[in-house]
């Protein structure tokens, strides 16, 4: 590649980025703004001083870090619980043999056709016959073995999982749930990372789930305690942006430290 394509490469991604970080750069320049300083034209294009006024509304109308700490606890267990399901159905239908092994997944991959919205009504009926309404284990147990986590721990364990391996462990005397939890979850950790990594991040932004069964502001998570702050007349804008900025930088942490694991574990298998 010649200097000039590079460089007409190089540029169409810098602009490319600029567009896409431009959203979060003013979401944090209006989080240190008054409400009104929001709304002025040309919007404002650097920091101001109204950071604090701004956090003391958020804490006064919303019982927020209550808020934040339900959100951490809703995305560890769902990480932690999907983590475990997942893995082992990846586990089982990857390397065991069983009756119906192929249908059984079939049927698993036939969930991820069905529309999410189709679940909201029935799954609300689930939650309040099992008296689990405005409780966070609605949030994390119900989607705990997801079709997604399944098909990708499944992919992972095929490919990169030696047979002869469990063989080995098996002459050896070893018990099934032995050579799961010593020999192929150690193995597996590139693909745990990146499902880890992917449904933290989809727990911690999920709105829907709360809004179907939270009821009160003390249990809500993030996304629907922000949400709560909209008003008709009154929405104090400064504030909001100041608990997304809060609730951002969490997300954009984790995604610093583990980019290059959840590259990895996407491409991990892709070529032999």
């Amino acid at each position: 590649m010649t200097k000039t394509p590079k460089l007409l490469a190089y540029a169409i991604v810098g602009i490319g980025a600029l567009f896409m970080l431009a959203p979060f750069y003013f979401m944090f320049v209006f989080a240190t703004q008054s409400r009104t300083d929001i709304f002025n034209v040309p919007p404002p294009l650097f920091f101001s001083d109204q950071l604090l006024n701004n956090l003391q509304v958020l804490t006064t109308r919303l019982p927020f870090w209550k808020n934040v700490g339900w959100s951490l606890y809703v995305g560890l267990m769902s990480t932690a619980l999907t983590l475990l399901f997942c893995s082992m159905a990846g586990y089982a239908f990857a390397l065991l043999e069983f009756r119906f092994k192929q249908a059984l997944f079939a049927l698993v991959m036939a969930t991820l056709m069905v529309p999410s919205f189709m679940n909201m009504i029935p799954s609300f009926m689930v939650m309040d016959a099992l008296g689990w309404i405005d409780t966070h284990r609605a949030l994390y147990l119900p989607g705990a073995a997801s079709a997604f986590g399944i098909f990708l721990m499944r992919q992972f364990a095929a490919s990169t999982v030696p047979k002869e391996l469990l063989s080995a462990a098996r002459i050896d005397g070893a018990s099934e749930l032995g050579i799961y939890w010593r020999i192929a979850l150690p193995l597996m950790k590139p693909a745990l990372g990146t499902l880890g990594l992917i449904t933290f991040i989809s727990s911690w932004n999920n709105f829907m789930n709360p809004l179907i069964v939270m009821r009160t502001a003390e249990n809500y998570t993030l996304p629907l305690a922000l949400r709560s702050l909209f008003s008709t007349t009154s929405t104090e804008w400064g504030a909001l942006m100041a608990g997304s900025a809060i609730a951002t930088l969490p997300l954009i942490v984790l995604f610093v430290i583990s980019s290059r694991q959840l590259i990895a574990g996407l491409t991990a298998g892709a070529v032999k």
